[in-house]
């Protein structure tokens, strides 16, 4: 388990360091769950990535002071409706999916607005 927890941490990783330079893919969330990852994977790769001089940034503003960037809160939420909206208007058949996922949506809308914001 920790072999697959340390793959999908640096798969999670990728994604996250793409996300500094290609603007629709948000950075903060892939870097917490390659933070979490690497918590229950490896000690070494958990130190190694929240004290990077770059990526740390994010995962320790989220764990000391509970706030994401101004700019990940935004695409975050872009990305998660324009795919709820895909999936519930196009995919999905059943009303009974659909209003679960739109209840899910509007939750994780609540906690991400409720975070604070870093500028």
């Amino acid at each position: 388990m920790k072999l697959v927890g340390i793959i999908l941490g640096t798969v999670s990783l990728v994604l996250g360091v793409i996300g500094i330079f290609l603007p629709v893919l948000p950075t903060t969330p892939f870097l917490l769950l390659t933070a979490c990852l690497y918590f229950h994977s490896s000690d070494r790769l958990y130190h190694w990535l929240i004290t990077h001089p770059r990526l740390g940034f994010y995962i320790r503003m989220f764990r000391e002071e509970k706030a994401i960037p101004l700019q990940a809160k935004i695409i975050s939420l872009l990305l998660m409706w324009a795919s709820i909206l895909y999936c519930t208007c196009v995919v999905l058949t059943s009303w009974w999916l659909r209003l679960f996922l739109w209840i899910i949506s509007a939750g994780v809308t609540i906690y991400i607005l409720s975070l604070k914001t870093k500028r």
